[in-house]
């Protein structure tokens, strides 16, 4: 027995992610400019609200600055990014 998919979360009129959910309140862009910049930090992890990563890259200085350029360039160039709650980052 097949049932049908549920509807979209999230209000009437407000686009919906590929994964279904309402798309984030935050920015891919920002998460990614504050990670470039801040990522020594994990200024860009607390942003998306990823404390566990921020901590870890906090503890590790970003993984000595390369992890952190990474996790940069993914937030810049990748669109199915997530805040805590799942939901995909707004370009």
């Amino acid at each position: 027995m097949s049932y049908p998919a549920p509807p979209p979360m999230g209000n009437p009129g407000q686009p919906v992610a590929p994964n279904g959910q309402p798309y984030s309140e935050k920015s891919k862009i920002v998460a990614g400019l504050l990670q470039l910049f801040f990522g020594g930090l994990g200024i860009g992890r607390f942003y998306t609200g990823h404390i566990g990563m921020g901590i870890a890259q906090l503890l590790t200085c970003g993984g000595l600055g390369l992890w952190a350029l990474i996790d940069a360039i993914i937030f810049f160039i990748s669109n199915d990014r997530t805040d805590s709650d799942g939901r995909v980052l707004r370009g």
